[in-house]
């Protein structure tokens, strides 16, 4: 038990004793790469990338023949429904014969589907069962980026059907140049001479790998509600695609001497083994997810735990400091601050700075800006003028705050209990002596307009 708390406090020290932007760059690259291995660990074993891929695993059995159904009806009127079986080959290729059979059939299953002739009911099921592989993939997504709030219903109606009409034809069309080019490749291959068919033979082998990142990547981009980085998602990935291929060839090597695991379970081994490679296959794409988040969330990374418990004292810290920055950016004329770049600048998890502006917003001491674009985060300002909020109206907001709704009032405190009460709320009052918001927003200006980090370290 000793030697595990000496090994934890070695690693506290080593990943998390000083801040990144007080260590020297190469140093500090190192240590926020084994902090973002310890994430992605700590999320594996806490459960979550699990779960989340296990139910899709669930949700993309249920919806994998309705879904190839809709989209072979979508594909047949472009002429390129014959991309669906090649595609499902390359996709089930790490399951060697056993895919071929898995995909023979789910072929079967879709050409025996007509939808024509389901009727309304029948059609509406359908649809039903696409749209929730879709909405469950999103809000997957939406959990791994901390979005709280989905999209409105109009914009995932029209989202959800260009998915359902769109999609297929541009994922299919991609797909069948890609096979183009593998097959270009390798004819040119056996034409070129040795040093340049070297080279061509590499770019067959890096043409799947950059398909599958790009694929990836497309999703990390869109998916989430919520502005994703280009690079971000790029980063996630190259790095989701490299543990594809790599996932594969093990796969491919298991299944080679899985002679033994097909003489037990007979029959439901191809069931099994299916199952298994789309929970490998999801569990690879939520993995690429979160490097894409913790990439362009570097906040999250600035202790152990995934998301910051914050104290009572340093609750109100954090809402003097965030009320404080938005009344000085108020008051200067500067672009008002979102929770991004709150977040990023106090260096503080995003959940808890909108926890903090969720607070304030409440309590009506700050005002949502609507944005022009709708996939922007909303910019706060204050609700009133800054010299007619006091400091500790804000104070006695947040250790106030969800009293009402847990019914802690109901409950009539000791009278010495309460005295110290008072007395306290007394001491704070002739403290403070009537300082306000601007007095507060005009003492930390620079730091404030200037978005220097390090305001609030727990």
């Amino acid at each position: 038990m000793q030697s595990d708390q000496s090994l934890s406090a070695r690693l506290d020290a080593l990943l998390w004793g000083r801040p990144l932007d007080a260590l020297p760059r190469w140093q500090s690259r190192f240590v926020w790469l084994g902090r973002l291995v310890y994430a992605l660990l700590r999320d594996l074993a806490q459960g979550n990338l699990s779960l989340h891929a296990t139910s899709l695993v669930y949700t993309t059995l249920l919806s994998l023949v309705p879904l190839l159904a809709v989209s072979f009806s979508v594909l047949k009127g472009f002429g390129v429904h014959n991309q669906v079986e090649p595609l499902l080959l390359n996709a089930l290729e790490p399951l060697g014969e056993p895919g071929v059979e898995i995909v023979t059939r789910i072929i079967g299953f879709v050409d025996n589907m007509q939808v024509g002739v389901l009727g309304s009911v029948g059609l509406a099921t359908l649809i039903f069962t696409v749209v929730s592989l879709i909405q469950k993939v999103e809000q997957v997504f939406n959990d791994t980026w901390r979005v709280t709030a989905p999209r409105p219903f109009a914009q995932r109606a029209s989202q959800y059907l260009s998915v359902l009409l769109i999609g297929p034809v541009l994922f299919f069309s991609t797909v069948g140049l890609s096979t183009s080019f593998s097959r270009y490749i390798d004819a040119q291959t056996l034409l070129a001479p040795e040093s340049i068919g070297f080279l061509t033979e590499m770019a067959g082998q890096l043409g799947p790998f950059l398909m599958i990142s790009l694929t990836f990547a497309f999703c990390y981009l869109f998916i989430p509600n919520t502005r994703v980085q280009w690079r971000s998602a790029l980063i996630g990935a190259l790095v989701a695609g490299l543990l594809w291929e790599v996932a594969g060839g093990m796969f491919s090597a298991f299944m080679t001497g899985s002679t033994r695991f097909m003489a037990i379970y007979s029959s439901l081994a191809i069931l099994m083994l299916f199952m298994i490679w789309i929970h490998i296959g999801w569990s690879i794409l939520l993995i690429g997810a979160s490097i894409a988040f913790y990439h362009q969330h570097p906040e999250y990374l600035s202790t152990r735990a995934s998301d910051l418990s914050l104290s009572n004292r340093l609750r109100e810290r954090l809402t003097l400091t965030v009320a404080g920055r938005i009344a000085s950016r108020y008051d200067t004329g500067k672009p008002a601050w979102n929770s991004r770049d709150l977040a990023r600048t106090l260096g503080v998890p995003g959940a808890n700075v909108q926890h903090i502006l969720n607070l304030l917003e409440r309590t009506g001491f700050l005002l949502r800006i609507a944005q022009p674009d709708p996939g922007e985060d909303p910019r706060y300002v204050p609700a009133r003028a800054p010299e007619t909020i006091l400091i500790g109206d804000l104070l006695a907001a947040t250790r106030h705050f969800g009293e009402d709704a847990s019914g802690c009032r109901e409950h009539r405190p000791d009278s010495e209990v309460e005295r110290i009460e008072r007395d306290i709320e007394r001491a704070m009052t002739e403290t403070l002596n009537g300082l306000t918001l601007r007095d507060l927003a005009r003492s930390m200006a620079p730091a404030a307009t200037a978005g220097q980090p390090g305001a609030v370290r727990p």
